[in-house]
């Protein structure tokens, strides 16, 4: 069991990757000392795909390769929920699927896949209402489909997060905060991203009351940071492709010094919650994005994710907030010393 006043640290693999095979992703991840890896986009030999499409060849290889660099899955970067609310021609791209279909497919397929790899967590989002709509008229219909999923969930044994980000209808830690407590169940979440918040012009005493809202839901929290380049507006819709300023944590606009300091005190609480639900402890998942995001993923590189990571781990000492990371007794535990 972890301490109670530590985190447990993963990352988005794919970003740590110039071509997401997984001996680069996985090679990377141990040796930052990482134990831990939230899978999302791979090329395991077939061209790179979202893991939700990894045929059965290709798990098995993941599942080989985890072996092989002794790391363990987090949580499934899945995208459900990134997929219209009502079918509705709002002049975005996104695309609507029935919803009973929905959840047959690939709420199920996650959930299959989330066992197949021993991670006890999915990611997932809030559907996007039609864009020139409030979001808070759309609440009703979200609970019912987002109940449904994390029921789904719930008879895997697993937990589904629900992450804070612009143009869904859970676009603000105040409306996620009103999902869950209207949904009502212990297998469903929320996860908290500052980035995602700075970036529909939050600042960065806004981004903590919006994660202050959030903590009797919170399951885990992103590692994301942004820095905005002129005036800070409040935005009702936001252009994901034309982001181009995330920054690492301890250089961005929303706080996480503060945050992790509060957090701190709140860890062994938080703690509490996740063992319930199986989950090993309260995961940081790092997602800097430093090359670049749009609205399916992100990129760092090698490079940009080290520079991140160490961000980060500077920002958790200066809170005082415990991690582990991979050490030569754990080397010779590998080799059979």
């Amino acid at each position: 069991m972890p301490e109670t006043n530590s985190l447990l640290l993963s990352g988005f693999a794919d970003e740590a990757a110039n071509q997401k095979t997984l001996d680069q992703q996985f090679s990377a991840f141990a040796a930052l000392g990482l134990r831990y890896l939230s899978i999302r986009f791979v090329e395991a030999g077939n061209g790179v795909k979202n893991v939700m499409r990894l045929d059965p060849e290709e798990v098995h290889l993941v599942k080989e390769k985890l072996n092989e660099y002794g790391l363990k899955v987090s949580s499934i970067g899945s995208p459900i929920g990134k997929v219209k609310l009502l079918d509705v021609e709002d002049g975005t791209h996104n695309t609507f699927q029935p919803f009973d279909e929905y959840l047959e497919q690939e709420v199920v397929r996650a959930c299959e896949l989330a066992t197949e790899v021993e991670a006890k967590l999915i990611r997932g989002f809030s559907f996007y209402h039609p864009k020139t709509t409030d979001p808070h008229e759309h609440i009703s219909l979200a609970v019912d489909q987002l109940g449904q999923i994390a029921a789904v969930c719930d008879q895997h044994g697993l937990t589904f997060g629900l992450e804070v980000e612009a143009n869904l209808v859970g676009q603000t830690g105040q409306i996620l905060a009103e999902l869950h407590q209207k949904i009502a169940s212990d297998a469903l979440v929320l996860i908290f991203d500052g980035a995602n918040l700075v970036t529909q012009g939050f600042s960065a005493d806004q981004v903590f009351e919006q994660y202050e809202l959030m903590k009797p839901g919170l399951g885990w929290i992103h590692i994301k940071d942004f820095r905005n380049p002129g005036e800070l507006i409040r935005k009702d819709y936001v252009d994901e492709e034309r982001l181009k300023h995330y920054v690492p944590a301890d250089i961005g606009d929303s706080g996480y010094l503060r945050i992790l300091k509060d957090l701190k005190n709140f860890l062994p609480t938080l703690q509490d919650r996740m063992l319930a639900r199986g989950v090993p402890g309260v995961f940081a998942d790092l997602e800097p994005h430093v090359k670049g995001g749009g609205q399916f993923g992100g990129f760092s590189g090698p490079d940009g994710f080290g520079v991140a990571f160490r961000a980060f781990c500077n920002l958790c000492d200066a809170a005082q907030i415990g991690y582990e990371l991979r050490d030569f007794e754990d080397i010779r535990e590998d080799r059979g010393f």
